[in-house]
């Protein structure tokens, strides 16, 4: 289970996940861990992402079947 719509978003910003990770102020690995679905993350790292990429945290949030 994969978060592409957060992979989506943020490819669509040009961003690296090393780059959304320095935002976030987390490490990169727990990202990764985040954007494929491995780990859900705190509400404030959602707040960001959706501040980040102006999409509601909800789709962002949304894991879909590989």
């Amino acid at each position: 289970m994969a978060r592409e719509n957060l992979k989506k978003a943020r490819k669509e910003a040009g961003m690296t996940q090393k780059q959304v990770a320095e935002y976030l102020k987390i490490s990169e690995r727990y990202y990764r861990l985040i954007e494929s679905g491995k780990r859900n993350g705190t509400f404030e790292v959602w707040d960001k992402l959706e501040d980040l990429f102006r999409i509601h945290q909800r789709i962002l949030r949304k894991l879909s079947s590989d």
